[in-house]
């Protein structure tokens, strides 16, 4: 009987390119697969993705490690689940997450079937997360990785049980500076290669560049007005702005301001004091759980972006939404965005960030 078959996601840099070789130590038969999402000639200068040099980077470290190497073509993919929603969702003045949809629909969508129509039984990834199989049953959970700092797990919250059984991911237990060693020992080139930027189809990751060059000629400008509607201002579009922005709001005070909320319908930005922006209520939209759906009030951790250290709260289930009650107030609670649920290392599920309640 041969060795058994694992597909992984080779992007060129060196999380995934340990990975695969990690895999390999363990004597699975490893081939790699590279993701190319050549959307136009501007964006093909990215030097992180989306341009030949990812692929000629990802043939090298299969070269090295002594692997087949594959290249598959997903810009229609990726135009149709991540940029189109990425897109729509900025111009409704929503801060949308792609990395969350990319994982969902390319990676372990896509990718994943790919993996398994070529004979895999796994698809693995440089993911830093871990999954584990739930003793005596069939069930899968997803855990934060042992690199908290690196600890991608809230990117991956949209993951469910016929999905968990077939990926890998081979970083979970190891830390990025232990990873960059094992790669530094094997005489990779990619031992000290740059972390890739977080939203590989943007240009030195300026989104506002990029709405402007797929939708300037539906932003429009409007007003900014303080949380007594007094008008202060005027902002360039909503799609260029966020909740929590300080920055480049254009208006002179005697105290800092902050974007407070959004409203799409009237085209307008309210700002106030930063205190103004710390909310403790919000509803989810597209609730999923990893192991099963939310039946009652449970207390748990609540991450409201990646950056976010999470926080204790109640998620309550009413009348087919999810209510999230934060015990203290959180800074800039952001629409379009992923809440995800913690039980000390264990996700258990999430969902968009829909509506902020005052």
């Amino acid at each position: 009987m041969g060795k058994e078959l694992v597909v992984v996601a080779i992007s060129g840099g060196v999380d995934s390119t340990v990975a695969a070789y990690l895999l390999k130590q363990k004597g699975y038969e490893v081939v790699g697969l590279t993701m190319c999402f050549n959307l136009d000639n501007s964006l093909e200068k990215n030097k992180f993705c989306c341009s030949g040099k990812v692929v000629e980077d990802a043939k090298r470290v299969c070269d090295e490690l002594g692997i087949k190497h594959y290249v598959i073509n997903l810009k229609e993919e990726l135009k149709k689940w991540v940029i189109k929603d990425f897109l729509n969702e900025y111009q409704l003045g929503r801060t949308p997450n792609p990395c969350v949809r990319c994982n969902q629909y390319i990676k372990f969508g896509i990718l994943l079937k790919k993996a398994i129509s070529l004979g895999a039984r796994y698809l693995a990834t440089g993911h830093y997360a871990k999954i584990e199989k739930i003793k005596d049953t069939n069930f899968y959970i997803l855990k934060k990785a042992k690199d908290k700092l690196k600890d991608q797990s809230y990117f991956l919250y949209r993951l469910g049980q016929k999905k968990l059984r077939h990926i890998l991911f081979p970083l979970g237990a190891y830390t990025k500076k232990q990873v960059r060693k094992i790669a530094k020992e094997l005489g990779l080139e990619v031992a000290d290669k740059l972390a890739s930027q977080e939203i590989c189809f943007l240009m030195n990751s300026d989104y506002r560049q990029f709405l402007k060059n797929y939708t300037h000629h539906q932003i429009k400008p409007g007003l900014i007005l303080d949380t007594q509607a007094n008008i202060l201002g005027k902002h360039q579009g909503i799609a260029f702005y966020t909740i929590g922005q300080r920055e480049g709001l254009g208006i002179a005070r005697g105290y800092p301001l902050y974007i407070n909320k959004i409203d799409p319908k009237n085209n307008r930005i309210i700002v106030g004091k930063k205190e103004e922006v710390f909310k403790k209520e919000f509803l989810i939209k597209k609730p999923h759980f990893i192991l099963k759906p939310l039946k009652k009030k449970i207390e748990v951790k609540v991450r409201i972006r990646y950056n976010h250290k999470e926080a204790p709260a109640e998620v309550i289930p009413s009348e087919g939404k999810i209510k999230v009650i934060f015990k203290k107030p959180q800074f800039a609670i952001t629409p379009g965005q992923s809440a995800v649920f913690y039980d000390k290392d264990i996700v258990l599920g999430g969902g968009i960030i829909d509506k902020v309640l005052d």
